[in-house]
C-alpha cells in the first residue's frame, strides 16, 4: 500500500537533492545512493512499514555512504567499517541543518554506522536498508552467482527484499 510521502517532516526528494550536492561530481556515488534509496523504499512498502520507520528508513537509505568521502581522504580507501566509523557525524551534521529531529537523526546515524554489520541485525529497517545495499552491491561488485546466491541465503529476510533479488538474480 503506497503511503502518503506528503506527512514525511523533510521530503526526501529534498534530501535527495542535498546528498547530490555533497556527492556533485560524483555520479557513481549518487546512482549508488539513489538506487539503494528506490529499493529500501520498494521494499519498506512491501513490507508494510509504519510511516516513521518509513521515513527513517529513506532517509538512512540515502545517506547511507556519506563517510566514503570522508574514509577516502582519511584512510585512503571506502572500507564499510571506515564509513560506518565516519558517515554518523558527517550525516548528523546534515540533518540538523535540515532541522531533522533529534531521535530521527539518532537513529538514522545508527543505521549509517551499522550498515555494514550484519551479525546484529535486529530491526526492519536495519534489515531493509542491508538487504537494499546488498541488492544493488550484487550488480556494482559484479559478484559471482555464488556470491550472490551466499549473500541470499545469509543476509536476505523479508519477503518483499527476497522476492527482488529473485527477480533480478536467478535465470529465466
Amino acid at each position: 500500500m503506497e503511503q502518503n510521502v506528503k506527512n514525511y517532516r523533510v521530503q526526501p526528494t529534498e534530501l535527495f537533492h542535498v546528498m547530490a550536492a555533497y556527492d556533485a561530481g560524483d555520479p557513481k556515488r549518487i546512482q549508488h545512493f539513489t538506487k539503494v534509496w528506490t529499493f529500501a523504499r520498494l521494499i519498506g512498502l512491501g513490507e508494510n512499514l509504519d510511516m516513521k520507520t518509513q521515513e527513517i528508513l529513506e532517509t538512512a537509505a540515502i545517506l547511507h555512504d556519506i563517510g566514503i568521502h570522508l574514509s577516502e581522504e582519511k584512510y585512503g580507501d571506502a572500507l564499510g567499517k571506515h564509513q560506518e566509523e565516519l558517515g554518523p557525524a558527517e550525516a548528523r551534521k546534515m540533518l540538523d541543518s535540515l532541522s531533522y529531529p533529534k531521535d530521527m537523526i539518532d537513529r538514522v546515524c545508527f543505521l549509517i554506522g551499522h550498515h555494514h554489520s550484519y551479525d546484529s541485525i535486529s530491526s526492519a529497517d536495519y534489515q531493509i536498508l542491508v538487504e537494499a545495499d546488498f541488492l544493488v552491491n550484487i550488480y556494482e561488485d559484479g559478484l559471482s552467482d555464488k556470491a550472490a546466491r551466499s549473500a541470499y541465503e545469509r543476509i536476505f529476510k523479508t519477503k518483499t527484499g527476497k522476492a527482488m533479488w529473485k527477480t533480478m538474480y536467478t535465470s529465466r
